[in-house]
């Protein structure tokens, strides 16, 4: 029956994942509940649920849905019926698998556990270069992750926070440790919360720009806020990979050739370079080397040693692969236009604010319309610099900037700067309850606030 029902609402949602797991449920009776999980387009809730509720599990099942880390803007849903079964996987991307299990194990996690599942959710090599991202202070003594307190920023009052209860891991969104550190002493400030992790034993971590970054992320969330829409990103994310140089250059033979090829090949580089020759009118070899950065200098020495390569060398940086929907910043043409009053409203109720800063645009009011919303979290200003939009939200941006923004035509919202982030914890929290063991709990901070303060 419930194999009916499983290929009934894959029908009617056009479901991505679909799989089950039984779990044991204390509820006064000794019986396995069934969890049929899977991830779809929210347009797709109203007829799921008129499908479960046709079912004759209807008076005991539970529809829950929560956002998709991936997939904006599917949400993956959870339903639970009385009777245990075996209901194969079926249409089942691995990836999603691992995302949305809903059986949560019970064995304790200790810190690179917990490490890996935030490398799962954000790879940190989608951070900026200029960012300083990860595991930031690591205790002595390795102990079981029970707590984890999430921030948007690490201050003594957080710190406070975070000692109180027994917290094992912070995650703050900002890092605290930013800059190098030459010595520790308790009179800087960040310096003496690196400092009090230490010694009560306390991991720190920070995602910062990865989880900007990532698809699905902060930048996502705060798009999200103002209204559906096709979303495309302003600054693309490129591949991790090891940056490839392609060198071009002539061999006057194949002996020439073979020659210069087993010296490239016996460079203290260690790595083994790929080419391809081909032979040109005057008789000799137009070579292609394709040389990683770590071969780059020796690689060239050799080259330079022979008359013909010397003369004839190009050296051509190769562009890395995009990674699509990672990157900085988000552009959304929205799916129904809204007046710049409208986009306030959304955007206070999305932030959890009474007060937003406008600017608004060179001949635009209140009453006019949006249909193109660029936006970034935190400081915005270079990543929306010349974007074409009829409104910019961000949390700050200079005041020469958003001059320029205004004279172009252009609107501009601005919450302060962590108040355009911090409401995306309360979607990590969900995401890591998810993943995490039973015996882990996360909390969002108390004590975190942006310091600037409308009075």
């Amino acid at each position: 029956m419930v194999q009916k029902l499983f290929q009934e609402v894959s029908r009617v949602s056009g479901a991505v994942a679909v799989f089950h797991q039984s779990i044991p449920m204390l509820t006064g009776y000794s019986f396995f509940r069934s969890v049929l999980s899977f991830t779809c387009k929210r347009s797709c809730q109203e007829s799921i649920s008129q499908t479960l509720a046709r079912s004759p599990f209807s008076t005991y099942s539970k529809l829950s849905a929560f956002p998709s880390f991936y997939t904006t803007p599917s949400h993956s849903y959870s339903w639970c019926c009385p009777f245990s079964t075996s209901l194969h996987l079926r249409h089942c991307s691995p990836l999603l698998c691992s995302l949305f299990h809903s059986s949560r194990p019970t064995t304790l996690m200790d810190l690179k556990d917990v490490l890996e599942i935030l490398e799962q959710l954000a790879p940190l090599s989608l951070a900026e270069s200029w960012d300083n991202v990860g595991l930031l202070v690591e205790p002595i003594k390795g102990r079981p992750i029970r707590t984890i307190l999430l921030t948007n920023d690490l201050t003594d009052s957080v710190m406070s926070e975070a000692e109180a209860m027994n917290c094992d891991l912070i995650i703050s969104y900002h890092p605290p440790l930013f800059r190098p550190i030459k010595r520790l002493v308790s009179k800087d400030w960040k310096q003496r919360l690196a400092i009090r992790a230490i010694t009560a034993g306390i991991a720190v971590f920070s995602p910062h720009t990865a989880w900007d970054s990532v698809k699905g992320g902060v930048n996502d969330w705060l798009v999200g806020g103002v209204g559906s829409g096709k979303v495309s990103v302003l600054s693309q994310a490129l591949g991790s990979a090891p940056q490839i140089h392609q060198l071009e250059f002539t061999a006057r033979s194949q002996e020439e050739l073979n020659t210069i090829m087993a010296e490239l090949q016996g460079t203290k580089s260690g790595v083994s370079l790929q080419h391809n020759a081909v032979r040109s009118e005057s008789g000799g070899y137009l070579v292609t080397l394709l040389c990683p950065d770590l071969a780059l200098t020796p690689s060239v020495q050799t080259l330079l040693r022979h008359a013909a390569p010397s003369q004839s060398l190009s050296i051509l940086q190769t562009q890395k692969p995009p990674l699509p929907g990672h990157g900085q910043g988000r552009l959304s043409v929205l799916d129904e236009s809204i007046t710049v009053a409208t986009a306030i409203q959304r955007m206070k109720s999305h932030l959890g604010l009474n007060h937003l800063r406008l600017a608004l645009g060179t001949q635009r009011n209140l009453e006019s319309t949006v249909s193109t919303v660029a936006v970034c979290a935190g400081s915005g200003g270079s990543v929306l610099n010349g974007v074409k939009a009829d409104l910019y939200i961000t949390g700050e941006m200079s005041h020469h900037e958003v001059l320029d923004a205004v004279a172009s035509g252009c609107s501009v919202i601005l919450s302060d700067h962590s108040n355009s982030e911090r409401g995306f914890l309360s979607v990590v929290k969900e995401r890591l309850k998810v993943r995490l063991s039973d015996t882990v709990t996360v909390a969002l901070s108390q004590a975190d606030r942006d310091p600037l303060e409308v009075v």
